[in-house]
């Protein structure tokens, strides 16, 4: 098997319709097993995956375990020499994308990790390739509707405003909606920390990769629609009260403020 796709879905079918019409129309070089965890949806996924998509390997939670905890699901029984995490609010745009991506791969064999370009609908190049945080920058990230929080030099550097998004390049992390693994580097370091309902477990994931010796590839060859949903953004939540759970947790894991070592 080339490539596993794992895709976690919440009341999301709207989104997953989409998603999986894309993954079909836009590949058709390369052999591929579709791995849908489903979060206790309520919206007739099952249904509609039964229907649509009956070879896909489809497993319906009781409950809602959240984002690590659901795709470790998926990345036990994986067979691809690739996985990809993709994010159920995404659309593939390029053609062949993932035969592109796999080629890069292979030529690469120090590369752990891969990262696409994701846009806003309207075409507007969405910053998804990023330096690791520091616990100021997530203080601050909070108020970045704050035009002089958001023009800041500290969140400038985070979001990495000043590079060409359109370039191929080395970062330290690219956000969890599409990270391509190399199934030989989830041997090595294992899964996603079952310890992050929902929040840095990409960050956590990227940075593990990094202290491993695997290097990290933001590649924009490959372009995705992302249909971003900034639940987190939202005060008094209960997502935004796990988010920072996760996010205190990642420090202390870390044990770091300012920058990590590796």
């Amino acid at each position: 098997m080339d490539l596993s796709i794992i895709i976690i879905t919440w009341n999301s079918k709207h989104f997953l319709q989409k998603c999986l019409n894309s993954i079909y129309s836009k590949n058709q070089k390369i052999n591929f097993e579709l791995i849908i965890i489903d979060n206790n949806s309520h919206d007739g996924t099952d249904i509609f995956i039964r229907e649509n998509y009956p070879d896909a390997i489809y497993i319906k939670n009781t409950d809602n375990k959240g984002v690590a905890p659901a795709r470790n699901q998926g990345l036990k029984i994986v067979t691809g020499k690739y996985i990809l995490i993709l994010d159920v609010d995404t659309e593939l745009i390029t053609e062949n994308g993932f035969d592109t991506m796999l080629d890069y791969m292979d030529s690469n064999s120090d590369v752990g990790l891969l990262g696409a370009q994701l846009i806003f609908p309207d075409g507007e190049v969405q910053f998804s390739c990023l330096r690791f945080p520091s616990v100021w920058v997530k203080l601050f990230n909070r108020i970045e509707w704050l035009s002089f929080i958001r023009n800041s030099k500290m969140l400038q550097q985070y979001y990495m405003t000043n590079i060409n998004h359109r370039e191929i390049l080395e970062v330290d992390y690219v956000i969890g909606a599409f990270q391509l693994i190399r199934k030989q580097s989830l041997d090595l370091v294992g899964s996603y920390d079952d310890n992050i309902f929902y929040g840095p477990e990409d960050i956590d994931y990227c940075l593990r990769l990094k202290k491993s010796g695997y290097r990290i590839i933001y590649f924009p060859k490959v372009v995705l629609y992302h249909f971003y949903q900034r639940i987190t953004k939202k005060f008094f939540t209960k997502i935004t009260y796990l988010h920072i759970k996760g996010l205190f947790y990642f420090f202390w894991k870390h044990k770091y403020i300012n920058y990590p070592k590796y």
